[in-house]
């Protein structure tokens, strides 16, 4: 065995000698990071950043200091026992479960078009069938563009045409989701304008025409313009095929009489058959945003009269148009959510009919409309079911195919006109289908989906329960282990939380996961607050200045595992993503001694700096602002890297990012990694994975999903002590 000692970084107080027991052949730990620290008093707080410096990703020296660190890290995962084996073992289960398939989107015509990689290939596919008997096409085959490149290509968003001639879609590289929009004709494969930088998210419509269509392009910014400036004052514009250029529609530098916020990202909705459009505003975080109707013959004139519907007070979420009906869901006065229709003609929010009432039991989530009805998805736990609300129906609704078990969730069908709906299928133990769904409730396989369960798949228990918090809420906790496996405490255990802008887990199936639980490990999964499991008041239970029940219910979930002897301290890990890292790195450094290992995903690991970086200004709206006195003490508090005190005794630490990553700039982690490693006593290694052709993992190709999953399950194996390192 061989003492490393960890060298005391320049700048702050020495955190002592700490040690790392490692085989003797084991590498040399990287340089500790360079320190360049900052000190700034914030509303009369004195904050100091010891690491300001890593930010700076175009330095030299923090770029030199991120490859040593993820090099070491590729290595030092390496050398784990068994890790090659299990991302084979992971590799082999999702081959075994058969094509991926996702994004299903039904049109006129019988046209059906979807996303899907086959068992065995790395990337999806864009591709579409007419009819359930129709052959497949490809149409988009990202992979080609990777072959020439040597990055790998994603499809970000797809939108056909209604007519069914053309396709626009996005494809980034490198996992940037920096995506350019391409507009091709169907039949022949060919382009039909230029390809458009700059359009990142999937605001696409097409007109009525199938001749136009909007999208939303964000500004080309001069050399040395702050990155905060990226998102700001985006525009839609409308390109007509065959004119050379696109023409500005709507947004803060065109509509300057409506007082658009420089944040307010929109898009131009229509709907086959309606006189009328739609524009709508979010700030690509919340989707409280605003709308506004105007005519869609006015697109032939010079200005447009854009006539506002509501604002973000108005609470609206959703919206589909229909003729000259919007059907919105708000939880304005429904904290569950409801859904209300609104006459065009006469569109003063006042007068809009309820539709689908806020239910008794759940949160109404999603909708989508039918030839002859509204289908909500009405979520209760971890489960949703989906309810119809028609004409000569109880007002509030029937669940749609009531005998199917887990969760059902609308297939998309933009352009309303299918009789029969779609559902797709979702439980913890069996791999999705997407059923069609007859007049009497009836369902049938259409096929689309061929996954199976992998032979040798243990049986599973799942459990799904409410654990107290500290404060008396009820927390949903979703607990899976392989059937028998005893509870005494020694089981490989990880919980998994999120909690932020309402977003919740729900049941779902990742054949991947097997290699975790039929290893004798236990998945949980925790809505915590900052979700909506219980509607927006949940939510806003975990926002903000209330931001720290998120990671206080996480800690009730730990100890309820270790109680009911899932789990003890010494086999517990836990890991969240983006803004789970919030949920995921304060647990950590609240309550250092519930867990052995953590893993910190793509996080936000500093809350007071991230409004600085390009993404994170659009998050304001659910974390707060520092620049805010109100609202800075509890980013201060939420704030992982800055909650890092000298001397404690953390959890050993994966930290995992992409070079790439557009939603949480690598820094965070950069930053978290040289913080934790410099002030923790525990000896426990604290490591960075980096991937140069990654970002938020949106994109990734399905080698990058096993590699990095098979790291995870392998470091934790390691530091709950079931294998070891290889000499």
């Amino acid at each position: 065995m061989r003492l490393l000692i960890r060298r005391c970084v320049p700048g702050l107080a020495c955190a002592g000698v700490a040690f790392i027991a490692l085989a003797a052949s084991a590498v040399d730990l990287p340089p500790p990071a360079p320190s360049q620290p900052v000190t700034e008093v914030l509303h009369g707080v004195s904050v100091t950043d010891p690491y300001r410096n890593l930010e700076n990703l175009k330095s030299a020296e923090t770029r030199d200091w991120l490859q040593t660190q993820g090099d070491y890290t590729a290595r030092l995962l390496a050398r784990i026992d068994g890790r090659d084996a299990m991302q084979q073992r992971i590799s082999e289960l999702a081959k075994a479960s058969g094509d991926a398939v996702r994004q299903v989107r039904r049109m006129p015509g019988e046209r059906i078009y979807y996303l899907k990689r086959k068992a065995g290939e790395s990337q999806f596919k864009l591709v579409m069938r007419v009819g359930l008997a129709g052959a497949e096409r490809v149409l988009v085959d990202p992979t080609q563009l990777a072959k020439a490149s040597g990055v790998p290509n994603a499809i970000n968003y797809f939108v056909p045409s209604w007519d069914g001639k053309a396709l626009a879609y996005g494809i980034s590289a490198g996992g940037s989701e920096d995506a350019s929009l391409y507009v091709m004709d169907i039949a022949s494969g060919k382009a039909l304008a230029e390809p458009v930088p700059r359009v990142h998210e999937d605001l696409v419509n097409w007109a009525p025409d199938s001749r136009s269509l909007t999208y939303n392009q964000i500004r080309d910014l001069p050399a040395g313009t702050p990155e905060t400036e990226t998102f700001l004052d985006s525009t839609v514009f409308l390109l007509r095929i065959g004119q050379p250029h696109a023409r500005p529609l709507f947004g803060p530098l065109v509509n300057r009489e409506l007082g658009l916020a420089r944040l307010d990202v929109a898009q131009v909705i229509f709907a086959l058959g309606s006189r009328y459009m739609i524009a709508r505003t979010t700030d690509t975080t919340v989707p409280e945003g605003r709308l506004y109707v105007a005519p869609v013959a006015e697109l032939q004139r010079k200005s447009i009269h854009w006539r506002q519907i509501s604002g973000a007070a108005d609470k609206i979420t959703d919206v589909q148009l229909r003729g000259d009906t919007l059907y919105l869901r708000t939880y304005a006065g429904a904290p569950r959510g409801r859904v209300l229709a609104l006459a065009l003609p006469d569109p003063i929010l006042s007068k809009a009919k309820l539709v689908a009432p806020e239910p008794d039991v759940g949160v109404l989530r999603e909708f989508a409309l039918g030839r002859d009805a509204l289908y909500a998805e009405v979520q209760q736990g971890f489960n949703t079911r989906v309810r119809r609300y028609g004409v000569g129906e109880p007002r509030t609704g029937r669940d749609v195919a009531p005998g199917l078990a887990g969760s059902t969730f609308v297939v998309a069908d933009p352009a309303h006109t299918q009789r029969e709906p779609w559902l797709t299928t979702s439980t913890w133990t069996e791999p999705g289908r997407i059923l069609a769904v007859s007049a009497d409730g009836t369902t049938r396989d259409t096929g689309l989906r061929n996954n199976t369960l992998p032979p040798g798949a243990p049986e599973l228990e799942v459990s799904e329960v409410l654990v107290e918090s500290h404060d008396g809420a009820k927390v949903p906790l979703a607990i899976l282990r392989r059937k028998g496996l005893p509870l005494d405490g020694n089981n490989a255990t990880l919980l998994e939380g999120y909690g932020a802008y309402g977003h919740s887990m729900e049941a779902h199936f990742d054949p991947r996961s097997i290699a975790w639980l039929e290893r004798g490990g236990v998945l949980a999964y925790a809505n915590v607050r900052g979700s909506g499991a219980f509607g927006d008041e949940w939510h806003r239970a975990g926002y903000k200045a209330t931001k720290a029940n998120t990671w206080k219910d996480g800690l009730a979930c730990a100890r309820y595992l270790i109680a009911q002897g899932y789990a003890s301290p010494s086999t517990l890990g836990i890991k969240g993503t983006s803004a789970g890292g919030i949920f995921v790195g304060r647990a950590v450094t609240s309550a250092p001694d519930l867990f052995t290992a953590a893993i910190f995903d793509v996080g936000i690991m500093d809350a007071v700096r991230a409004e600085e970086s390009a993404n994170g200004i659009t998050n304001t709206s659910e974390f707060g602002s520092f620049r805010n006195a109100a609202e800075f003490p509890a980013l201060l508090e939420m704030s992982t890297y800055h909650q890092i005190i000298d001397g404690a005794a953390y959890p050993a630490v994966l930290l995992i990012h992409g070079m790439n990553d557009p939603r949480v700039d690598v820094w965070h982690s950069a930053k978290a990694a040289a913080r934790l490693q410099a002030a923790s006593s525990s000896g426990k290694p604290v490591l960075l994975r980096l991937d140069g052709q990654a970002g938020h993992g949106i994109g990734s190709t399905a080698q990058q999903g096993y590699s990095k999953q098979a790291d995870i399950y392998s470091f934790l194996l390691w530091q709950f002590g079931k294998t070891g390192l290889i000499p």
